[in-house]
């Protein structure tokens, strides 16, 4: 769940006109019930939750914004909303400015590391206050909507950046690291990195508990190589590795690891 999952189209309303922080709480409570995540849920419970929360510590922070948010039981998933208030309502803020544009959040009591995620996900779109002026302004809901899906910047849509496996190769083998070198210049799409590394000996032997344990002809070749490769060439780079290094299990001069790439964009010339 991230934050364009939980926003909800039938939660947004745009120029509104409400004076106080009970009137807008009580606006929130029915904003938020029109979803039918919250269709079990009474919207006094809701506006208790968020009264609640309020007499924590305000959710005013500030410059015009405010992100009312409570945790519910017997909620299963997230509702996200939107109040535009032009004329501004008085809701305790930390600046003692009326507030004018209202975020809220109605979340699982069980899941706090999401509602984290979406909190601070929020907080990136109100930080720029042009966002905000032009949010505040919308004429209509829609239009509202719109605005606020177009300033989320933190929701990097992984679906077209995920097709990449990222190879780490830590080599301490001269021979072996030019031959792996050359297989993944071979594949078109891969960028590849190589960095100077030094074995842990070096600095181990070193230390009076380890003086001993190294003999002073130790092998100090060790470089890393780094390379995005497409996941569908995955296993033809560890079956191409392998003919060069024989099982990858049988060595102690050679380290791979493979990790699977959430984002991956750009490249690098080699």
């Amino acid at each position: 769940m991230n934050l364009i999952q939980a926003l909800r189209k039938e939660c947004v309303q745009a120029d509104a006109g409400y004076a106080s922080q009970t009137d807008v709480l009580a606006a929130i409570a029915k904003l938020a019930k029109q979803s039918p995540v919250l269709a079990n849920m009474d919207e006094a419970a809701i506006l208790k939750g968020l009264t609640d929360r309020e007499e924590l510590s305000t959710t005013g922070f500030g410059n015009g914004i405010a992100i009312p948010h409570c945790r519910l039981d017997g909620v299963d998933d997230f509702v996200a909303g939107i109040l535009a208030v032009p004329g501004g309502a008085e809701f305790s803020a930390m600046d003692d400015q009326p507030v004018k544009l209202f975020v809220f959040i109605i979340a699982p009591s069980s899941s706090s590391n999401v509602h984290i995620k979406i909190l601070s996900a929020i907080s990136q779109v109100l930080n720029v206050p042009q966002h905000v002026t032009e949010m505040v302004a919308a004429p209509t809901a829609e239009v509202l909507f719109e605005n606020f899906l177009r300033h989320v910047r933190d929701e990097a849509d992984p679906k077209q950046h995920d097709n990449k496996n990222l190879f780490r190769v830590q080599i301490q083998n001269e021979d072996l690291f030019h031959d792996i070198l050359k297989i993944f210049a071979g594949f078109n799409s891969t960028s590849i990195m190589v960095y100077e590394a030094e074995p842990a000996s070096n600095y181990i032997q070193k230390m009076p508990l380890f003086a001993g344990f190294w003999s002073d002809n130790q092998a100090d070749f060790c470089k890393v190589i780094l390379a995005t490769v497409d996941k569908q060439d995955t296993n033809e780079t560890i079956r191409r590795i392998e003919q060069h290094t024989g099982s990858l299990d049988e060595r102690d001069d050679i380290l791979l690891t493979i990790q699977e790439l959430f984002y991956c964009s750009g490249g690098l010339n080699i």
